[in-house]
């Protein structure tokens, strides 16, 4: 296993984006949102091109698809907004994910979870933190560290954005 590989199982939250079934963190979900008005920042990149507004607070909406290379088909009855609060160098962030559609919260057991294949992948393996198992679907982890950091450092509408406070 890899340094970035962690041994211990997740609580998670699956989503669908695009065919592939993706985990969050479930202890990093805040609430589910059904698609809201999205104000488009001028200039922005495409993983994070416009702000919400959660409960009266201006959230950044990002796209894990444009950092996993997939289509972004327009919103339909399924899609959903996930906000997270991530964890990025020490200081909380709070995040709006887009999703294809939300499934549910499940345990993803620590043996059921691998390190990702270097060969045969069709994402960036710095972006996943393994693969997981749940019944007989794999489940991709992505590591939100790395996404935000990477896309952060290409469009700094998210890095910079307004840091939450408790």
């Amino acid at each position: 296993m890899s340094d970035r590989q962690e041994t211990k199982g997740m609580h998670a939250l699956t989503i669908r984006l695009q065919d592939e079934m993706f985990a969050l963190e479930a202890t990093h979900v805040r609430e589910i949102l059904d698609p809201v008005p999205i104000t488009r920042v001028p200039n922005a990149g495409d993983f994070v091109g416009g702000l919400i507004n959660v409960r009266g607070s201006v959230v950044p909406l990002a796209d894990l698809r444009v950092s996993f290379g997939m289509d972004r088909p327009p919103p339909d009855a399924d899609t959903r907004i996930v906000v997270m609060e991530i964890d990025l160098d020490g200081e909380p962030l709070v995040a709006g994910i887009l999703a294809d559609k939300v499934y549910d919260v499940t345990d993803i057991t620590a043996a059921s979870i691998e390190e990702a294949p270097s060969v045969g992948m069709r994402w960036p393996a710095e972006f996943v933190r393994g693969i997981g198992r749940r019944d007989d679907d794999f489940v991709i982890i992505p590591d939100m560290n790395r996404i935000i950091r990477a896309e952060g450092d290409r469009n700094s509408s998210l890095a910079a954005h307004e840091r939450t406070d408790r």
